[in-house]
């Protein structure tokens, strides 16, 4: 009974501890949040390679890979798709903007396979020591999901939908690559495809709330100024010219 006590015991405080710590880094201000950032990673790594029982359950294999190949193209598929009606729609746009260079999309995919490791090996594996049902693990893991996504209307819904479907074909294939490639390209695809009003450049918690977009008022007078000089300026060169042209 002890034992029992004990296995339980373990998920429940490493959930709830992780969970909160990840929630603490998103809701506070720099420079705080990226010391809570960076003490809610090395938990995550410490809890996960530190326990025997917890690094026995990981899995980094590729033996997996292979069967969940299809997801990659599929992903690649629909998010042509998506690319496709946004230009029709005429809504596309750079992935980032307000002086985040487009150089960073690879921060973005390794960040990416970094959150689907936070949800597979490390919360749903520790639901379903939980739960005797793989579904009830798979919502549970996909509603904290969505819930670190809050206030962010547009990434809550979708990462409700993909962490639930992720959470499934992880049971299924085990295979944590594809599921990395296909976040990341489904990311990218929301960061281009809707406009950035919607999402705020793809932030959540208090950087969503703190989000300021570009000022078009302050750049159309600005670009109404430098009309204005180059005209002065045309208009200044012209009678110059005309006085020169003068016996």
């Amino acid at each position: 009974m002890q034992q029992d006590v004990s296995q339980t015991a373990r998920p429940v405080f490493e959930v709830a501890f992780t969970f909160t710590l990840i929630m603490l880094a998103l809701w506070s201000p720099r420079p705080l949040q990226d010391w809570l950032s960076l003490a809610a990673f090395a938990w995550i790594v410490l809890s996960t390679v530190g326990i025997r029982a917890n690094r026995n359950a990981v899995e980094f294999s590729f033996r997996g890979f292979k069967r969940a190949l299809w997801i990659m193209p599929t992903a690649i598929a629909l998010a042509t798709l998506q690319v496709l009606l946004a230009r029709h729609e005429q809504t596309l746009h750079p992935p980032f903007t307000n002086g985040i260079m487009i150089s960073r999309v690879w921060g973005y995919v390794i960040w990416s396979f970094l959150q689907q490791f936070i949800l597979q090996e490390y919360f749903l594996l520790r639901f379903l020591r939980l739960v005797k049902r793989p579904a009830l693990a798979v919502m549970l893991s996909a509603t904290l999901f969505a819930v670190a996504h809050i206030p962010n209307p547009v990434l809550t819904v979708l990462t409700l939908i993909w962490g639930a479907a992720a959470c499934t074909l992880f049971l299924r294939y085990r295979d944590l690559y594809s599921l990395g490639f296909a976040h990341a390209v489904f990311g990218l695809t929301i960061a281009v495809c809707v406009p950035a009003a919607m999402h705020h450049n793809m932030r959540v918690g208090l950087g969503y709330l703190r989000y300021h977009p570009p000022h078009k008022a302050q750049r159309s007078q600005m670009d109404h100024k430098v009309s204005t000089d180059a005209c002065v300026m045309a208009d200044a060169a012209t009678r110059r010219s005309c006085l020169q042209a003068r016996p």
